[in-house]
């Protein structure tokens, strides 16, 4: 069930006042752990070559082990215009298309961005959390905020990534001299439970397995499309 908690035309003034105001239903203390988690999802985008379309692909495991139980896609028209610390406005529509296509609701999502690792604490995990009003969790491939201290090369190894004094999330070594992920939590669990998670799920690559078939699946409907 998503929550329609605002429109998503709106100028860069407003989306920046919207993120302000969701920041404060953010629920990401340390120590919040969902459970049971008995399916997990990854969510990936792919911006149309040639038009201004936008494909979103969910991929729905059964979890720990993850089996893939379902697939769905979601296409709109790109409505925002590219601003940094505002991506969710640009793909949350299209997000949301394709999770109400879901039959199987999740229990954790994963996204291919940030959570609260942000210029104002609600990237574009934390935003659709609250309007999915599900736990989820950012493992970007590089950082929007923050410093670090590179982790050690062996797969497992995390270090954390503080922003403005505050610890935000972790840099992750996900597969053995292979540059880390950057995961935080996004909503409704906390940042050992984001960095735990993703590391259950992975199966030999630099991606979590959710979104690494989020990102296979969306570029197959996208070229399928021939845009």
């Amino acid at each position: 069930m998503t929550k329609a908690l605002h429109p998503w035309e709106v100028d860069f003034k407003k989306a920046v006042q919207i993120q302000q105001e969701l920041k404060g239903l953010l629920c990401c203390e340390e120590g919040l752990y969902p459970s049971p988690i008995r399916t997990i999802a990854g969510v990936d985008i792919s911006y149309a070559l040639k038009s201004d379309l936008l494909f979103a692909a969910i991929c729905v495991f059964s979890y720990p082990d993850l089996k893939r139980l379902e697939v769905v896609h979601g296409c709109e028209k790109v409505s925002f215009p590219y601003v940094p610390g505002l991506l969710s406005f640009r793909e949350g529509p299209v997000i949301v298309s394709a999770y109400e296509k879901l039959a199987v609701k999740p229990d954790v999502v994963i996204f291919d961005g940030q959570g609260i690792a942000h210029p104002r604490g609600l990237g574009l995990a934390s935003h659709m959390g609250i309007v999915l009003d599900v736990p989820t969790i950012g493992c970007a491939k590089s950082a929007l905020v923050g410093t670090w201290e590179e982790p050690p090369e062996k797969a497992g190894t995390f270090s954390p990534l503080v922003y403005e004094g505050a610890v935000v999330g972790d840099v992750v070594r996900t597969k053995d001299r292979v540059r880390p992920v950057f995961v935080s939590p996004g909503h409704k669990l906390g940042r050992r439970a984001a960095r735990e998670i993703v590391l259950t799920c992975l199966r030999g690559y630099r991606l979590p397995e959710p979104t690494r078939q989020a990102h296979i699946e969306v570029n197959k409907v996208r070229r399928k499309k021939g845009v």
